[in-house]
């Protein structure tokens, strides 16, 4: 009889029956004799859902790829270093080669998790795996999830091979299929299983697929259809996000934004989608280290910190400089000002020409090739707790409610509906306004208006102004830029407005419009004779 290997993270789960097969092999288990139950279950499904959050947080990953490279935060070199053979700055400056360690790991940990999601559901599909109740739902739910893996493909390399098969000959080398191609695959994959999926916001589904977050995901493909495939799809995003507005699941924009992003949001009924973080459980290095990247060492004392900060990204000065004052948002997501510790004591900066002097984070930065420690405001928007860990512990809201009012809102826009948008762009400023509630209202006009954003170069050596007032719709790419700064995913929203490739700013001037994709990695190229370069990169 074929033997099939269950991973290792099922065994760990399943030590009672190991102990009675007549084979003495305690690291492996027997198909035939392995009945799943539903911890075991979530285990192996679990495991599918882990690579989101590796390629999104970890060193280097997604997160670096979408936010970096955009207008609103920046790495710049500091008195401590953060030059890193200059990544950091070719990102930013646009440009990055198919030799950089954030395309290859882009690539490599966004395929680990369609190589997982394959495994899975042939060990299913196979027997390897006896589960028979609920078997088509549970296959359902990891192909969306393999979908969602190659959302992120679509949207960072465009042209990507479809893999869905986990057992191959050896050799095997698969062929590339075209951005049209991924996106329709995406499109039909999540359709096709998505009334599979559960309907419950529970529990039991939460950081996992359910139909509200598949619908989620299916609004994201149509919302930027136009970027992936060069046809828009307005009229069907919206339908998508009204399947989850209409579905009475549950899903509300909270009273205040932070509770989205502290600690403990796991209860937080804006999140659709997450996923999971605990510094208890997730221990590998960089999993969640955001206010590490971004506090300065002196910071320590602030959050009594177990380790101390590495300083580094901050705030674009021009990002800041486009928040109304009145904006709680201002404060709540960016660190800013002096200084304390915990005790109260004013904290001073430590290194380079500002040592000794008070440690106050000012909007002002000369540039991605040098800064001191006070420059630019630092990242704030997930709660920093007292005491945390190189690791932070707050799950990261993937997918939210105020993200379905927006898509749709700009669906609506771009329909020629402004003054409804208007309406679902004011109840989403109206908890940002408490202070001064008439600035919560925007109208119609306004979002068909320009961009406040003031894009030119503004660095050490040179100064120029191009503004935002020609940027279609701009004023919804600043309401976009205002609501989810620092949620990995600005360079989207730059690309679907025309401006990633177009305006200047900080230390950054346009670089080529083939940038809006990134290219694939040499080593892929290398091993995989079937794949061509993105155009405009070598090949």
């Amino acid at each position: 009889m074929k033997r099939y290997i269950i991973t290792a993270a099922i065994a760990a789960t399943c030590t009672l029956s190991c102990t009675k097969l007549k084979d003495t092999s305690y690291n492996q288990i027997i198909a035939s004799q392995f009945n799943p139950s539903g911890d075991d279950l979530n285990s192996l499904v679990g495991s599918a859902y882990v690579n989101w959050r590796s390629l999104l947080l970890n060193w280097n990953g997604v997160h670096r790829a979408q936010e970096n490279s955009a207008d609103q935060v920046v790495t710049p070199a500091r008195p401590n270093g953060w030059v890193d053979g200059g990544i950091f700055r070719r990102i930013h400056e646009h440009k990055w080669t198919a030799d950089d360690d954030v395309i290859n790991n882009c690539w490599s940990r966004t395929f680990a998790g369609v190589t997982n999601c394959n495994r899975i559901i042939y060990q299913l599909e196979s027997g390897g795996i006896p589960l028979t109740q609920g078997k088509e739902n549970v296959i359902a739910e990891l192909k969306v999830l393999r979908a969602s893996y190659y959302y992120m493909l679509c949207d960072l390399f465009g042209n990507v091979p479809i893999v869905t098969d986990f057992n191959v000959p050896a050799g095997f080398l698969p062929q590339q299929n075209t951005r049209k191609q991924v996106y329709d695959f995406i499109v039909k994959e999540i359709t096709d299983n998505l009334p599979l999926l559960s309907d419950k916001n529970d529990q039991s589904t939460y950081a996992r697929f359910n139909k509200w977050a598949a619908h989620t995901l299916l609004a994201k493909m149509y919302l930027n259809a136009a970027v992936y495939t060069g046809t828009s799809a307005w009229d069907k995003c919206i339908e998508q996000c009204d399947a989850v507005i209409n579905s009475g699941a549950g899903y509300v924009l909270e009273a205040d934004q932070r509770e989205v992003f502290k600690t403990n949001n796991e209860n937080s009924k804006e999140i659709i989608f997450a996923l999971p973080l605990d510094e208890n459980y997730v221990t590998d290095w960089n999993a969640f280290d955001i206010h590490m990247q971004t506090l300065q060492p002196a910071n320590q004392a602030t959050y009594n910190l177990k380790s101390a900060p590495w300083g580094g990204i901050c705030a674009i000065p021009q990002a800041i400089s486009s928040f109304d004052p009145d904006d709680a948002r201002l404060t709540s997501n960016w660190i800013q000002g002096q200084q304390y510790a915990a005790s109260g004591v004013a904290l001073k900066s430590t290194m380079g020409a500002t040592s000794g002097q008070p440690l106050a984070f000012i909007n002002q930065l000369p540039g991605i090739d040098k800064s001191d420690e006070i420059h630019g405001f630092r990242l704030g928007k997930f709660e920093i707790k007292m005491e945390a860990s190189v690791q932070l512990s707050n799950d990261w809201p993937l997918f939210r409610y105020a993200d379905v009012w927006m898509m749709k809102a700009e669906c609506l826009l771009r329909t020629g509906k402004a003054d409804e948008a208007a309406v679902i762009v004011t109840d989403v400023r109206k908890r940002n306004f408490k202070s001064n509630p008439a600035k919560a209202t925007v109208t119609g006009a306004q979002l068909l208006g320009g961009s406040v954003y003031d894009y030119g170069l503004r660095n050490h050596l040179n100064t120029t102004h191009e503004g935002g007032g020609d940027i279609q719709y701009g004023r919804f790419l600043d309401e976009l830029g205002w609501e989810f700064n620092q949620e990995a995913r600005r360079r989207q929203d730059l690309i679907r407005f025309g401006v990633f490739t177009t305006k200047s700013w900080l230390s950054h001037t346009p670089n080529g419009s083939y940038r809006s994709l990134y290219p694939i990695p040499r080593t892929e190229l290398n091993k995989n004779g079937n794949l061509k370069q993105n155009d405009g990169y070598p090949q």
